[in-house]
């Protein structure tokens, strides 16, 4: 084996770390142990727009992977209601705890059961990690006493008694409860090795800020990130138009409780403009939307809320329209629409030269002389709500961590992870789109428009580069070629005030007409680095409206679509509750999922989600952790450690025994 000078200095340094050939040999076949694994499993997930408690419940049981482990242990041995039982205490412990000691159903012989039951779980979710990750993942207080738990086998006479013996020790010293909450959280903890989150927690729902703080403490996840995610990162960042489009649409779906509650955002100032310049108007386009909210608002809240969300919408038409003129180079002159008003004829004549009646003819801040000034108490409205955004500690904590673990897309596995689209031509060839002074595509577009918004975030507001990615951060949001919205145009103004609906049209862009097209699907995966029978592209951003027969796998099986309404905005027009992906070492299962009532249903009335295997694409043979991204790095690292070993025994490195 010959190793250069350069090599030397490298296997000199990683000598520091096994300063001997036994330590290097036995992190070799430790490495090469791993390696023959099979791969963990991997949780994909899209568009959760704020629906905290149906992601938490997704997230705890894991897309139904619990709940069929839980099925194959022990299907025919108990009933039915007592496996609904077990699955509901893995997934709420604490909760299911307190429920079951209120109703008297907690015992001695209860806990012995419950506690080796979970055992098997545990040893069950844990069989294709090492003893090591394990043990890295229990709780320290109660590490060493799980560990012997778990790798005994209580079948064994000769060690049914010691098992015995634990668990009537762990009873009587009234830490039962407390170890069982412990297992529990271990049981999701290794059910799923890797969460991808494919963009879209913000906006619509009432949580997603609740959604971040879990994200936060997550084991080990990746973000791509989505355009509602944009908007807030924009927002957070000091982009004022991004801002009022936040709040707006959190207006729209009566979501305060992310804006105040979940961020401390001060929402007087726009409530006493509203209350001034609206107060006799009705606002009757602007009325939010409330669904089957559990949240209830009186009449007044109600009034206060859309005469709130019209002035906000005007307020922002004026804000988009300061970068439109400052950056013609985005091209979109067609969405300055109020000096097209006729206020006399309470008409507007749009860029195609079609007029149309308005359905809203009160805009008592709007200077028909000049359209697009912020009246002197809009600009104050603004500034003081741009400072809530930019002074949230939380909101800004959460920024932070979508740009430590976020990327505009993400390869692994052989799977492409974006949220929206690679924009596309007519031709099917990938869209050329400028950004700054030079124009980008495929890769390479993906990759400038990811530096692009770091700029934003970690650039000196002085420096020129930032003012420019800062408002490229609200092009990313509704721009025609943004990799996250690729659509004609975002027709806010259009659908508040104009009745016609056609004029609410958002033409797609082409990969939207095209990704259903195998040959383009495998052209995009090219591009990306990924060939093979075995890549696919991971979607999300558009809603698979299964009620009308879309399905989620499309292109041959090369594009996998995950965004089926977990909001619950969505949810009428898709007639489910969203599609998520599992990735494990026996293929990929597509898993589609029914409304989720409540936490609270969850618990009390043991009420899983109902999921349903739509796809499942299973591996030739089982797959290894030898053939991952993560595989990859680890024979880097047995090559590196053979070279290491090789210079211990040639003399060349000395050893330190």
């Amino acid at each position: 084996m010959d190793i250069t000078e350069r090599e030397l200095k490298y296997l000199g340094l990683l000598s520091k770390q096994f300063p001997n050939a036994a330590a290097a040999a036995s992190e070799i076949m430790n490495l090469q142990a791993i390696l023959n694994l099979p791969k963990g499993t991997e949780h994909f997930l899209a568009d959760i727009h704020g629906e905290y408690e149906a992601f938490i419940h997704v997230l705890k049981n894991a897309s139904g992977t619990i709940r069929t482990k839980v099925e194959s242990l022990f299907s025919g041995q108990i009933r039915e209601q007592e496996l609904r039982q077990l699955c509901t205490l893995i997934y709420y412990p604490k909760e299911s705890l307190e429920r079951l000691a209120q109703t008297d159903q907690i015992s001695n012989d209860w806990y012995k059961v419950t506690l080796n039951q979970l055992i098997k779980v545990l040893q069950r979710v844990s069989e294709k990690y090492t003893r090591s990750k394990v043990r890295k993942a229990l709780p320290p207080q109660y590490s060493y006493i799980t560990q012997e738990l778990t790798h005994e086998d209580s079948m064994n006479p000769k060690k049914s008694a010691y098992v015995g013996a634990i668990l009537d020790s762990i009873i009587e010293t009234g830490q039962a409860d407390d170890f069982i909450t412990a297992l529990c959280e271990t049981i999701q903890r290794l059910a799923i090795d890797r969460l991808h989150i494919v963009g879209d927690v913000f906006d619509r729902g009432p949580g997603a800020d609740v959604i971040m703080e879990r994200l936060l403490t997550y084991h080990n996840l990746d973000f791509q990130w989505g355009n509602h995610d944009m908007l807030w990162m924009g927002a957070a960042v000091g982009n004022a138009a991004s801002m009022a489009n936040a709040i707006r649409i959190a207006l729209r779906y009566a979501n305060s409780a992310t804006l105040e509650g979940g961020y401390g955002i001060n929402m007087l100032p726009l409530a006493r403009l509203a209350m001034e310049v609206y107060g006799s108007d009705p606002c009757e386009a602007f009325k939010p939307k409330l669904g089957d909210t559990d949240e209830k608002y009186d009449d007044k809240s109600l009034v206060l809320m859309g005469q709130m969300h019209k002035a906000i919408a005007i307020i922002q038409f004026k804000l988009e329209h300061q970068i439109i003129a400052r950056r013609p180079e985005y091209h979109m002159e067609d969405r300055d629409l109020l000096h097209r008003i006729n206020f006399g004829e309470g008409t507007i004549t749009l860029p195609d030269g079609q007029t149309h009646p308005l359905k809203d003819t009160h805009f008592p801040t709007v200077d028909p002389s000049d359209p697009y000034r912020l009246t002197e108490q809009e600009a104050e409205v603004v500034e003081r709500l741009l400072h809530s955004f930019r002074h949230s500690d939380k909101l800004r904590a959460h920024i932070n961590f979508l740009y430590k673990k976020g990327s505009m897309y993400l390869t692994y596995n052989h799977n492409l992870l974006f949220h929206a689209s690679v924009p596309l031509n007519k031709d099917k060839s990938f869209r050329k789109v400028r950004i700054g002074k030079k124009l980008y595509a495929g890769r390479a577009l993906m990759d400038r428009v990811d530096e692009f918004v770091r700029l934003a975030h970690w650039t000196a507001r002085d420096q020129e580069e930032h003012e420019e990615a800062v408002d490229f951060m609200w092009y990313l949001w509704c721009g025609p070629d943004s990799p996250l919205f690729d659509k004609s145009a975002m027709t806010t103004f259009e659908r508040y005030f104009i009745a016609d609906k056609a004029t609410h049209h958002e033409e797609k862009g082409y990969y939207y007409v095209y990704r259903t097209e195998q040959e383009v699907c495998e052209r995009i995966l090219e591009e990306f680095g990924l060939t093979g029978p075995d890549t696919h592209i991971i979607n999300g951003h558009v809603p698979v409206k299964a009620v009308k027969g879309e399905h989620p796998l499309q292109a041959g099986g090369k594009l996998m679509l995950i965004d089926g309404g977990f909001s619950r905005a969505y949810q009428s027009s898709t007639g489910i509750a969203g599609y998520t992906l599992i990735f494990n070492s026996q293929g990929l299962h597509l898993v589609k999922h029914e409304p989720f009532s409540s936490t609270k249903e969850a618990i009390e009335h043991m009420a899983d989600i109902s999921s349903t295997s739509v796809v499942r694409e299973y591996a030739t043979d089982r797959v290894l952790v030898q053939a991952t991204d993560q595989g990859g790095v680890l024979k880097d690292q047995v090559s590196e450690l053979k070279k290491l070993l090789y210079a211990y025994r040639h003399g060349l490195i000395k050893e330190v025994e």
